[in-house]
């Protein structure tokens, strides 16, 4: 029976019953320890992960890949009957050696030997609890909950405690025991059932890792069974060498590992570019996992000296395709738009009362970014973004799902926004149809459209005031299987260009996969005239590097090349305007740049959700001037003509 504290916790969880056996919620690596106030931070667990389903005394234990752990840790399974809870949990068992450490060694010796060692299931989390869904709490409610629940001094069974903020010295800390490492865990995230999120970061110190066994080598002299195995790591979905090794096995491990490998023998390396092998090679199908420590890694990532440790049988090949390394989470400012957890908040902006909804949904699941970090960024970034917002009628692009579901473009807003919504009369003039473009005028209308989920923002290039004059003429860099160097190159022909004809100009990520240069046209030239004027440059382009760019319209015809696009300039035609988010992985941001960082080296990953804010508060708004006065059209054609 809950106690009167642990009931007053449960509020805002949902009635359920106990869920059936899940795969549990990953963390994602990051390359450093941080302090954050609005993180707390664990010891990370050398172990096997483990989610236990407790009915009183009917428990089962599973891995994260839901094989059962009752035989193997039989130990632990009678410790938690004994706790007579009703309850899912999620912790880590570990095997302790000598020094009280948790050791991964000691663990696999307990495993395959059955040597006697001190086992240890530490409780970090706690998803259902008598009756009660508690993934929708936030992580610091739920540790709340679950240090209720647990007994104290339990020789199987620990909580698994945590600082708040300091995670340097922790981290620190954790290193001078010869600990594993730390993780990080926002306080306020809510537990996503077989996801991996950057709301929980894994900061590692040992130098471990794991890999995935891809074939082995023939033993050499008396060595049997094999003489090293071969090591690879996903990028993306492709995988990647990362090195040997043949130290670490004991005779027994030699012949169990061949015994697990002759049903996963293949003709073919599973590498893109098959590696060299110093004794012949014999390949498996990527399937088993292991762990390896080693001295060192090179640039390319290649491993020095690494040793076997033991196989990972808790873990798949394939969930090691999505783990990447991000960079430590960024503060959150204080005065955020949107604070607290509820899903749903009505609030007045400009005197407009708006409701926000869904605010907890992953628009971003791999990063854990909320629709709720949508709409706060939009709030933060607006003073910088409204002036390229203000007065223009929108392409409404709408992600209600996020990044990972359905999405449906809305140009035509009758009777489908508020009535407060300022509205653009349109008739097309081939079709005759009319419509009613939606015109964002200030901060209510862009947080009204970050509501209805638009993660990306597509202006006209045009006002409302003069709908046939744009602003500036558009020459977009759209590549296809170039390299975004490829695309850095291109843009420093076409800044020379226009350098040599004195034409100013602006430029930016898309926030995709390419760039948009911005001429100012200060409104004096129609859309026929600008579209003019960007196909004589990129024609120009065009001759000087035909290696890797292409005018041709049709994406078959380019061949893989960097398509210079100046069809862009006309009326109702978009791009996603600067400063804007795009549903791409990274939360990444249409970046105004200055021309000196526009070099090898640059990524469109640079500029994204977490860093932009800060990047225009130090820098500021890099494309002012680009609204002003425009170019004078007749002396720029002028000093084209020297040049075709």
């Amino acid at each position: 029976m809950a106690s009167r504290k642990t009931t007053a916790l449960l509020k805002g969880s949902v009635p359920s019953k106990m869920p059936k056996p899940f795969k549990p919620m990953l963390a994602t690596a990051t390359s450093q320890p941080f302090n954050n106030d609005e993180w707390l931070f664990e010891i990370k667990w050398d172990g096997y992960r483990a989610v236990a389903y407790l009915e009183q005394k009917n428990v089962n234990l599973f891995s994260r890949n839901l094989q059962s752990f009752n035989q193997q840790f039989k130990i632990v399974k009678t410790a938690l009957e004994e706790l007579k809870l009703n309850a899912v949990l999620d912790g880590e068992i570990v095997a302790l050696d000598e020094t009280g450490n948790p050791n991964f060694q000691v663990l696999q010796n307990y495993l395959k030997r059955k040597q006697n060692a001190p086992l240890k299931y530490y409780v970090f989390d706690i998803i259902w609890y008598e009756g009660k869904l508690l993934t929708s709490l936030p992580l610091v409610t739920r540790k709340q909950i679950l240090e209720s629940i647990l007994p104290v001094n339990n020789p199987l069974i620990s909580y698994s405690d945590h600082i708040i903020g300091r995670g340097i010295d922790f981290y620190n800390a954790a290193v001078d025991k010869g600990l594993e490492g730390v993780m990080g865990k926002s306080m306020e995230s809510l537990y996503y059932i077989d996801r991996r999120t950057a709301s929980w970061l894994k900061i590692k110190h040992l130098k471990r890792t794991e890999a995935i066994i891809c074939g082995y080598t023939k033993g050499r002299n008396s060595r049997k069974h094999f003489g090293a195995i071969i090591l690879g790591k996903y990028e993306g979905d492709k995988l990647k060498y990362i090195g040997h090794t043949g130290g670490g096995f004991t005779d027994t491990q030699l012949q169990t590992l061949y015994k697990k490998f002759q049903p996963l023998i293949t003709s073919h390396s599973p590498f893109p570019v098959t590696p060299k092998t110093n004794m012949p090679a014999t390949w498996l199908k990527p399937a088993l996992v292991c762990e390896v420590k080693f001295t060192e890694a090179t640039k390319d990532g290649i491993l020095r000296q690494p040793i076997f440790l033991g196989l990972r049988e808790d873990k798949k090949a394939t969930s090691e395709k999505n783990e990447k390394v991000v960079k430590p989470p960024v503060k959150k400012k204080s005065n955020q738009f949107l604070t607290g957890d509820s899903e749903t908040v009505e609030t007045k902006v400009a005197g407009k009362l708006l409701k926000f909804t869904n605010l907890n949904k992953l628009y971003w699941p791999d990063e854990g970014i909320t629709k709720r970090d949508l709409i706060n960024y939009y709030a933060a970034i607006s003073p910088y973004l409204l002036p390229y917002l203000k007065d223009r009628p929108q392409s409404l692009n709408r992600f209600p799902e996020g990044i990972k579901g359905f999405n449906f473009y809305q140009k035509n807003v009758v009777d489908k926004v508020a009535a407060w919504i300022p509205r653009f009369p349109y008739t097309s003039e081939s079709k005759g149809e009319k419509k009613e473009f939606l015109v964002c005028e200030d901060l209510a209308t862009l947080l009204y459209m970050a509501n209805l989920g638009c993660i990306e923002l597509n202006p006209w290039h045009s006002r409302i005031q003069q709908p046939d004059y744009p602003d500036y003429c558009l020459i977009d860099l759209d590549p296809d299987t170039n390299t975004f160097n490829e695309v850095i190159t291109c843009a420093q022909v076409v800044k020379e260009v226009l350098d040599s004809i004195g034409a100013p100009a602006f430029v930016k990520t898309s926030g995709s996969t390419g760039m948009h240069i911005l001429i100012p046209l200060g409104a004096e030239y129609t859309f026929e005239q600008s579209r003019m004027l960007a196909e004589l440059i990129v024609g120009i382009v065009f001759k000087r590097i035909p290696e890797y760019t292409s005018i041709e319209r049709s994406p078959a015809k380019r061949k893989g090349k960097i398509y210079l696009d100046y069809l862009q300039n006309r009326q109702i035609q978009t791009m996603a305007v600067a400063y804007s988010l795009r549903p791409k992985p990274g939360a990444t941001v249409s970046a105004p740049l200055r021309w000196e960082e526009v070099r090898k080296g640059l990524k469109i990953s640079d500029f994204n959700i977490t860093n932009m804010l800060d990047r225009v508060e130090s820098v500021g708004d890099l494309l002012k001037g680009l609204l002003g006065k425009g170019i004078n059209m007749n002396q720029i054609l002028n000093q084209l003509k020297q040049l075709i």
